[in-house]
């Protein structure tokens, strides 16, 4: 596969200096990963400059450079320059147009929020996959085509690798492909040129802060979503007063918008819900319709990403009745409260939870109490080098737990025992119903000494992760694993009747 220089950038305000007719193999961004013939993007980062490493990428064999400013390198006489005014908006446009816009090929759905993206994906795949149709995922757990499982490096790859994965859906054969969209990638113009057939949101909380500063540019890097940037259908949740803000502005431009909500103004809401530990119940009013479906997902939150998902598949034009049908079908959803241990009689529930925001791990527990008839135990920490100022309040939604066990979550380039300084300032109110313990395979088995007959005990913060990052190392760490050994060395020593 290869375009010529002019191809590539045609249509994108630029000047070409050298040879416009040059064949372009291939799109890098990283000067070590360049290979002959491919067109080098110098990205200005938060840290680096890609146009630092041109003479790099010249080296290895690039034969096109885009960059913002000139440069002038010596050896760089027989190689063609492309002057661009935003390197990475013109990064996600070539390559769009050198993959053939694959996103024009298939009902590409795009998922923003901050809780929830991952099970709405999974949700849409099911449903997608029982209409007899072939889906694609792209997200947080990585991208899957049918069976095929591939971990990726960020929830929303960098321009060029999304653009390859979709390329690679397209010739899959994908009708419909559910993808996780970041407030970093919408930020930093990953999916720019990507054509989306549904946008949906989910809710709006603290997270990313370290990035994006303040909560309304938070708010503003995940509305570009639902702008006239990305035209398409929309679906949002509007109990959250970030939705209604969507709806007002999406209303305001006549967008397609299917509502979803316990507020009974949504389109899709429910009239009746039963939560149960192993499922829920619920009627839904879609429309004016009534639909009852009982699904494998428990608590509230799980409500509504089930309503997200009805109101996604219902935008692409799949009848209600088999919307519910699939919806009761669900397979379990990695790391999204993912149970570890069946509740019998006289025993103990463990569940292990991606909530890594306050809000996650407040509902998280919240809908564990709602079903639990003795008490509810969780252990939590904070990933380093990420936003600090939500410490102290992950540490105070952990105080809806009946009691907290406060442990290492992936620490990365920070001192363990400082991140965990940080959330002590929301719990040191109700000192008696918290512990530390630094070490997460220790925190986790001390949890389960804990429980007793008819508690729950949640493991929250990296769900599917398997892996924890310390330092610059990348050490195997999966909790589900973890919790299934401590509870069969608990079994084993005392006899304690757990699933």
């Amino acid at each position: 596969m290869s375009k010529t220089c002019e191809d590539l950038f045609s249509g994108i305000d630029c000047s070409i200096i050298g040879n416009g007719n040059i064949e372009v193999s291939d799109i890098a961004y990283r000067s070590d990963r360049v290979r002959p013939g491919d067109a080098f993007f110098c990205i200005v980062g938060l840290k680096v400059d890609g146009h630092t490493f041109a003479q790099d990428a010249i080296d290895r064999g690039a034969r096109v450079l885009v960059v913002e400013r000139k440069l002038y390198l010596a050896d760089a006489t027989d190689v063609t320059e492309v002057v661009v005014r935003d390197t990475r908006k013109a990064m996600a446009e070539a390559s769009a147009r050198f993959f053939g816009h694959p996103s024009a090929s298939f009902d590409l759905v795009g998922i923003t929020g901050t809780n929830g993206k991952t099970t709405i994906t999974y949700l849409v795949e099911h449903i997608v996959r029982r209409t007899g149709k072939r889906p694609g995922v792209i997200g947080t757990v990585g991208i899957r085509m049918g069976d095929v499982v591939e971990k990726v490096a960020h929830t929303t790859p960098e321009s060029p690798d999304l653009q390859n994965i979709l390329a690679r859906m397209r010739d899959a054969g994908c009708d419909t492909v559910a993808m996780e969209v970041s407030s970093h990638a919408l930020d930093l113009e990953r999916c720019w040129g990507t054509s989306f057939a549904v946008t949906a949101f989910s809710n709006l909380t603290q997270d990313h802060l370290d990035y994006h500063k303040t909560f309304e540019a938070y708010f503003e890097a995940k509305a570009r979503l639902f702008s006239k940037d990305y035209p398409a259908m929309r679906v949002i949740h509007i109990d959250d007063p970030w939705g209604k803000e969507l709806l007002r502005r999406c209303s305001k431009t006549q967008d397609t918008v299917v509502t979803v909500g316990f507020d009974t103004t949504a389109l899709i809401h429910p009239t009746a819900v039963e939560y149960g530990q192993e499922h829920t119940a619920l009627t839904l009013d879609v429309k004016g319709a009534a639909y009852r479906l009982v699904s494998p997902l428990v608590g509230k939150f799980n409500v509504d990403n089930l309503m997200c998902a009805f109101g996604i598949a219902l935008t692409l034009g799949i009848k209600p009745a088999d919307i519910a049908r699939a919806l009761e079908e669900v397979p379990p959803i990695p790391g999204r409260l993912e149970r570890v241990s069946a509740d019998v009689e006289g025993g103990f529930s463990v569940y292990v939870d991606y909530a890594h925001t306050p809000d996650a791990l407040e509902k998280a527990i919240l809908s564990l109490k709602a079903v639990t008839r003795g008490k509810t135990l969780v252990v939590f920490g904070c990933g380093g080098n990420r936003d600090t100022s939500k410490r102290p309040l992950m540490g105070r939604a952990a105080l809806n737990a009946d009691f907290a066990i406060v442990t290492s979550d992936n620490p990365r380039n920070e001192d363990p025992l400082a991140i965990i300084g940080d959330i002590l300032p929301g719990m040191r109110a109700h000192p008696d119903r918290f512990e530390v313990e630094p070490d997460r395979r220790s925190a986790i088995a001390q949890s389960i000494r804990r429980a007793q007959p008819h508690d729950s005990v949640l493991i929250a913060g990296k769900g599917h992760e398997d892996y924890q990052v310390v330092g610059d190392e990348v050490l195997p760490f999966d909790d589900v694993v973890v919790a299934a050994e401590e509870l069969r060395r608990v079994q084993e020593v005392a006899g304690t009747p757990c699933g």
